[in-house]
């Protein structure tokens, strides 16, 4: 999986593609169907049988001698949607638009560009997911996307609207709308909570249990976080409604400050006009600050990582961490340097501490 995986090393936030700020720290993406082909790979050594396009809609279907069913279907899950009263489902959604892309603009930081338009503001969030793609995900406020025309523009022509708005940020780079033959759709964000993720012979993992924002990249990690965890309850207890109960108590109470953090994180962006008539710099500072009160410190190591000199040493700490990481792993490791670009030479093993 790491092997599979893509690098970006800081954030970048370009303001009115004039100005640009930076934001430390590094992270790992990797293309969803590389990671579901490393998975199903590993469950056939297994010995699972693996059974693809038979869609289960109702469960009585299914082996009555059936131990456990884990249903993780997404936030629409249907099956979460049947028993609703039971699991004491709530579902929100989100104010903003946003649009789900990919770019062949190869981008090495994570990077953030907001453009001002005769409508109103609009951004995207991008970073590497594969070799040679980026995922691009554009958010706009409701009132321009309309202003904008997107309510009636086919896929085409919104597309080639985004790519001349963020013609800078892109590099003249196309966007890429099309996935498994189908066009992208615009969608609001859906907030999933339950009150308990089982019942009966029924739990919930990842998204058909929670949600949070994009804006806080989790949703992936967090549902193999709920996997890990639903396997250890399992092999911890011998009795399966046991493990099921100690399996709802210790994710939903892991969860709480993660979903709260991604519901602020959601808020603020719905929010970013507020902040938008600061320069890149403070811009930056309160994107980054918008989880919390900061102490003052904070902001002065804000302004200094402006500097790129300093940018450059800390890369190189996070470099060096990186390939420490691998080592105590036991991974087979070159020497812990990153050409310009933030690409690891051939033969570094991009490692994540996650």
């Amino acid at each position: 999986m790491r092997a599979e995986s893509v690098l970006w090393q800081q954030q970048r936030v370009i303001l009115r593609s004039a100005q640009t700020a930076y934001l430390p720290g590094y992270g790992f993406s990797v293309g969803r169907a590389g990671l579901l082909d490393i998975l199903a790979e590993r469950a056939t050594d297994l010995g699972i049988d693996l059974v693809y396009r038979r869609e289960v809609d109702d469960l009585t279907a299914l082996d009555r001698d059936t131990d456990l069913v884990v249903v993780c279907e997404g936030a629409r899950s249907r099956v979460r949607q049947h028993h609703g009263d039971h699991f004491g489902t709530r579902v929100d959604a989100g104010a903003n638009p946003y649009l789900w892309l990919g770019t062949d603009k190869v981008f090495d930081s994570f990077t953030f560009a907001f453009e001002q338009t005769s409508s109103g503001w609009i951004w995207f969030h991008a970073y590497p997911s594969a070799a040679g793609i980026s995922t691009c995900i554009v958010e706009c406020a409701q009132q321009t996307w309309q202003a904008l025309g997107f309510d009636s523009l086919n896929s085409p022509d919104s597309i080639g609207l985004l790519e001349k708005i963020f013609e800078h940020a892109l590099d003249g780079h196309s966007l890429i709308s099309h996935s498994r033959g189908e066009p992208a759709r615009w969608l609001r964000f859906t907030q999933v909570t339950n009150q308990t993720w089982y019942h009966d012979n029924l739990v919930l993992v990842g998204d058909a249990a929670h949600t949070t924002h994009f804006t806080l990249g989790s949703g992936t990690r967090l549902a193999m976080i709920d996997a890990v965890m639903l396997a250890q309850s399992l092999y911890d207890h011998d009795d399966v409604h046991t493990a099921l109960q100690a399996y709802d108590r210790r994710g939903r109470a892991a969860l709480r400050p993660i979903q709260a953090s991604a519901r602020s994180s959601m808020a603020w962006f719905e929010r970013a006009d507020r902040y938008l008539d600061r320069d890149a710099v403070a811009f930056a500072y309160a994107m980054a600050a918008r989880h919390g009160a900061q102490p003052p410190w904070r902001y002065q190591m804000h302004l200094a990582t402006q500097i790129p000199a300093l940018r450059t040493a800390l890369r190189t700490v996070d470099t060096g961490r990186r390939w420490y990481l691998a080592r105590r792993r036991g991974e087979p490791t070159t020497a812990p340097t990153t050409p310009p670009g933030g690409t690891p030479r051939s033969g570094q093993r991009s490692s994540t501490d996650r």
